[in-house]
């Protein structure tokens, strides 16, 4: 049985890479990194009922388990090469298995084939269903980007719409169906189901941005995150928080803030940036189709504030996303 799912997902996530000199079928798969480059590593784990609602098509969790990986490998300015696979599936009929199997490596692949990478191992298992990837990714020795780095002065940056992904899970608690209403929802849902790492921007950020990090767990988790590793604080300015029309449309202002700033699961990117930078770096994340906008700044300190739009600090109790929460 576990033989067969395994060959399933080979056959349907095969992807050809000269560095990858045995893949899926032995007890370890054999690679030959590239001379002259460091190995970006990162792992997640995605469980069914925390990290996705149940009933999430098989296809978008197999998507969305490959690039909240990717967006990792993004963060830190690297370009993905392989992955490592770890599935643990339900107690189901085998028939039952084999769908999911088929659907969930279609998502995978839709989005591994058009970065090059390469599915060269893993495992499967029985319990809740439970999805851990592993990426490797390339970087020149050097010229990785990480959270710490930022300076007084430099001004912090988000790619994207922040506060979508969210609003879409609180669509989906309501029992808001994607394909109700005037396709807001249905973009929401797509936004939490789809994210889009921004590889391509990670590469164009290298030594141009002091310090990086992924919008996973929302806006003020990841940001106080950056500033603790460069010994920072940061002041945000509400009103400036980039938001979707399809956001905006379907809540309420202080909803979609509140969104945007603690939501998570948008797997944008925060970065900052020296001021004398940020005109050049916002004008080629444009042609890149994304865009960067300008959020606030580093200050001297160890807190992430927030402004209203009428100057006012923010009380914002809830910071982001907490993995132990009940």
């Amino acid at each position: 049985m576990e033989f067969r799912l395994i060959d399933r997902i080979r056959e349907r996530t095969a992807q050809g890479r000269e560095d990858v000199r045995l893949g899926i079928g032995d007890d370890a798969a054999l690679v030959a990194p590239p001379v002259g480059q460091e190995i970006a590593i990162a792992i997640d784990t995605l469980v069914e009922g925390v990290h996705f609602p149940q009933g999430t098509a098989a296809a978008d969790i197999g998507w969305k388990s490959l690039a909240v990986n990717l967006s990792d490998l993004a963060a830190m300015g690297a370009s993905p090469a392989w992955a490592l696979l770890a599935l643990t599936l339900p107690p189901h009929a085998a028939e039952c298995h084999a769908q999911f199997i088929d659907e969930f490596a279609k998502g995978f692949a839709q989005l591994a084939q058009p970065h090059r990478l390469a599915l060269i191992g893993g495992d499967t298992t029985r319990g809740a269903l439970t999805v851990s990837v592993a990426v490797h990714g390339f970087v020149p020795p050097g010229k990785a980007l990480t959270r710490a780095g930022a300076r007084v002065g430099d001004l912090v940056l988000v790619t994207g719409t922040l506060g979508d992904a969210a609003a879409g899970l609180q669509l989906l608690q309501q029992g808001v169906r994607i394909d109700e209403g005037d396709g807001r929802a249905a973009y929401l849902i797509e936004r939490l189901n789809r994210p889009t790492p921004r590889l391509a921007v990670g590469l164009a950020l290298r030594e141009r941005a002091s310090a990086c990090i992924d919008v996973s767990d929302g806006l003020l988790a990841d940001l106080g995150h950056l500033c603790a590793a460069s010994g920072l604080g940061a002041e945000i300015d509400a009103a400036l928080l980039p938001r979707s029309s399809m956001l905006l449309g379907a809540f309420d202002e202080a909803s979609a803030r509140d969104f945007a700033l603690t939501g998570g699961d948008d797997y944008e990117l925060c970065f900052t940036v020296p001021s004398a930078r940020v005109a050049e770096v916002q004008t080629d994340l444009a042609r890149m189709g994304c865009g960067a906008t300008r959020i606030g700044r580093m200050v001297e300190g160890d807190q992430v504030r927030v402004r209203d739009e009428h100057g006012q600090w923010l009380e914002v109790t809830r910071r982001g996303w907490d993995h132990f929460a009940p």
